[in-house]
């Protein structure tokens, strides 16, 4: 048995089984019922632990909508999403954070322009680690030094910083709540290429050092392929083509895939 607020280590950190999410739709006619649009539709994936898994498909196709239920910020509306062997219902929301964390895709919108790099680290550390001021000062430190920045950075405030050194004080408030699962929403697409780069090392780096397990989203399709153990293609809401990225970027087998292959061209293999 698995204690209260903790995972099971025999299970995949992330399982997906038959994961739907529908949202209402429009009403065809003032007197007709509400139709329902489906922006999931029947999503069963594993993360596999310590690697990473990609998803790429193009905008609106239910990857964002699968990455907020994933951390519990939207339910499903049917399926089951497992962290650890148990649903994400059955956490509260204080253990499941301790699990998983989300990093978004735009660096510095997701930071408080009024709180300091120090007050946006601490707040996990002292909510969900209960640490206090002094730990919290050590722990910064150690946060910082881990996503490349220095220490006497966390002083300032999120307009100081470039869109890659925002991205990794993303990175490091992720990581303040010790969780083994990130789920990363396009983490990189709104940076220059060769920032773009450096913050793919970085998550690499962090992954082989903490034996981190990571869901990957965009649709950037060489994005994926350099990072992704796994990669599964999303349209409309469902998985339409899964392998690792050397079968999927050389020899796709269906005809979506092709499609995206086809309008990235110098982006595959291919």
């Amino acid at each position: 048995m698995t204690a209260p607020g903790t995972a099971s280590d025999a299970a995949p950190p992330v399982a997906l089984r038959s994961v739907v999410r529908e949202y209402p739709g429009r009403r065809p006619s003032i007197f007709a019922p509400r139709t329902k649009l489906r922006a999931v539709d029947g999503v069963s994936l594993d993360v596999p632990r310590g690697r990473t898994l990609g998803i790429v498909g193009e905008s609106g196709c239910g990857k964002s909508t699968l990455a907020r239920m994933m951390v519990g910020l939207l339910p499903p509306t049917e399926g089951d999403i497992l962290i650890g062997g148990r649903p994400v219902g059955a956490y509260q929301r204080r253990e499941l954070s301790r699990l998983i964390q989300m990093v978004f895709q735009d660096p510095t919108g997701s930071l408080n322009p009024r709180r300091t790099v120090r007050r946006t680290l601490e707040a996990p550390l002292a909510a969900l680690r209960g640490m206090n001021q002094a730990a919290r000062g050590r722990r910064v430190e150690e946060l910082m030094g881990l996503v490349g920045l220095r220490a006497d950075f966390a002083d300032r405030y999120p307009h100081e910083f470039s869109g890659g050194q925002s991205q990794r004080i993303g990175i490091a408030r992720a990581l303040a709540a010790e969780a083994d699962i990130l789920v990363l929403d396009e983490p990189v697409s709104a940076l220059d290429v060769s920032v773009q780069a450096q913050v793919l090392a970085l998550l690499q780096d962090l992954q082989r050092r903490l034996g981190l397990s990571y869901v990957f989203i965009s649709h950037d399709l060489a994005v994926v392929d350099a990072v992704a153990d796994e990669v599964a293609v999303m349209q409309r809401g469902r998985i339409v083509e899964f392998g690792v990225p050397d079968t999927i970027f050389t020899k796709p087998s269906h005809a979506y895939t092709r499609e995206l292959l086809a309008s990235h061209p110098g982006q595959h293999k291919v």
